[in-house]
Parts: structure tokens; sequence; C-alpha cells
């Protein structure tokens, strides 16, 4: 079966974002808990990309001159703070609802962003390339996660990187990320998540590797409840993010 014939798309998914769409820029709603997620996320993409570009992360704009690709970009969370730091920035997701939020978003905010409604099978058949792609919160929504995480390595610039952020398939996100945040918090609607979908580190790292990508950093990541707010950890048994670069 080639990469024509198979698609990263669960329409199901995407149907259940679109129709969530409006409230992607309210912080109050129901992407309150990804606006949550956003400055640790932040941190650790800045952090990194400047380490391995050898950027000043002082600098206005220290991603200048770099294309990153933000695959299933949603309402452009990712991407709007990717412009501010002066990164070409391409947002890709597969409901055109969600881009047509992004693009009246970075009109809005006066950032020059290329939103386009594709897949990164669709993007990697015509040969695109990046410095950087970010696959946030994302790999747990596609319908074929070998083929997602191939066609987005392929597209890794030597010397590039890409970033992966999810949740790992144990007890312990079932009973957190998914149970807690679903139905007990409300942070998040029903049905968000679904645990046979959620990926191990290991189910990331193989293709990654055979992709021709070299892991060089992993962390975990959780929500401290007294700060309201995100940190990294040792644990990844419910968040974490996994850095490998070509």
């Amino acid at each position: 079966m080639t990469n024509l014939t198979r698609s990263t798309i669960d329409q199901a998914d995407v149907d259940r974002f679109s129709a969530m769409a409006d409230e992607w820029w309210d912080p109050t709603g129901k992407f309150k808990p990804l606006h949550k997620f956003n400055p640790v996320r932040l941190s650790y993409i800045k952090q990194k990309v400047c380490e391995n570009f050898d950027l000043d992360p002082n600098q206005s704009e220290p991603f200048r001159n770099l294309t990153i690709l933000d695959i299933g970009c949603g309402g452009g969370l990712l991407c709007e703070p990717m412009a501010r730091l002066g990164a070409k920035i391409t947002g890709v997701d597969a409901s055109s609802t969600n881009i047509e939020i992004a693009r009246i978003h970075a009109r809005q905010t006066s950032l020059d962003i290329d939103y386009r409604v594709s897949t990164s099978e669709s993007l990697n058949e015509h040969g695109e390339t990046f410095d950087c792609i970010l696959n946030m919160e994302v790999v747990e929504h596609v319908a074929d996660v070998d083929l997602f995480i191939n066609s987005c390595a392929n597209m890794v610039k030597p010397g590039g990187l890409m970033f992966v952020a999810t949740i790992n398939r144990t007890f312990k996100a079932n009973a957190l990320a998914i149970f807690m945040a679903e139905n007990i918090l409300k942070w998040l609607p029903k049905g968000t998540h679904q645990f046979e979908k959620l990926v191990r580190p290991e189910e990331l790292e193989v293709p990654l590797n055979n992709s021709g990508m070299q892991i060089i950093d992993r962390t975990g990541v959780f929500y401290n409840p007294i700060t309201d707010k995100w940190d990294y950890s040792k644990d990844m048994d419910v968040n974490y993010m996994i850095l490998a670069r070509r």
C-alpha cells in the first residue's frame, strides 16, 4: 500500500475540532487547556531551536530566516508566537474551518502566516522541506501514526528538528488526561481523546529512527494545580515531548 492510498486523516476527530473552531482563541473556552499549556511548550521550542541553530534567544526575532511547519495547527495558537519570533511559519490543518479561524485571527493581529488545508503526506509528496516541524498535541488524533511520523520526518532538512508532544497510553494517562480532565475537571469536551489512540514514546521513536531522525531529548510535562501552571517533569507517563534531529 503506497502513501497515496493511505491517509493520516481521522474524519471524526477533524469534525470534532471543526465544531469547536470558533472557540480557539477564547482562553476560557474549550481550548483553555491548550492556552494553559502554551507557555511551557513555547519555552521548550524556543530553547531547543536556539540551541540547535546557535541563535541568541534574547534577540527580538531569533527565529528569523527559519522555516517552520506547524502540522495540525488548529486555530494557530503556536503559529502566531512562531511568527512573532521571526520564523517563516506554515500552519497546516485538515480542517478548513480551523484554517479559516486561524487566517482571520492572523489578519486581526497583522501576522504573515501561510495557512493551508492539507496533510503531512500531501506536503511530503510535493517535496516540501522545513528547518523545524512542530507536531504538538496532534499525533493522538491521526489515523496512521507511522505514515504521519514518516511523512513529517521526510520534510525535515538536514540538521533540522522535529518536536512531538502528545499523551502516553498508560493507566495513569487514562485516569488523569481523559477521565479526570473530561469528566471531573471538565477541562475538555467528552470524547476529545480516546485511550486506544494515545501513543507510547517507543511508538514514536521507532518510526522516527527508521526515518533517519535521532532522538536528542525527552521530557515529561505535568500540571501543578497549586500554581495553576504546566512545567517539565522526569515522569513521561501522562504528557510528554520528544525532540528529534535529522
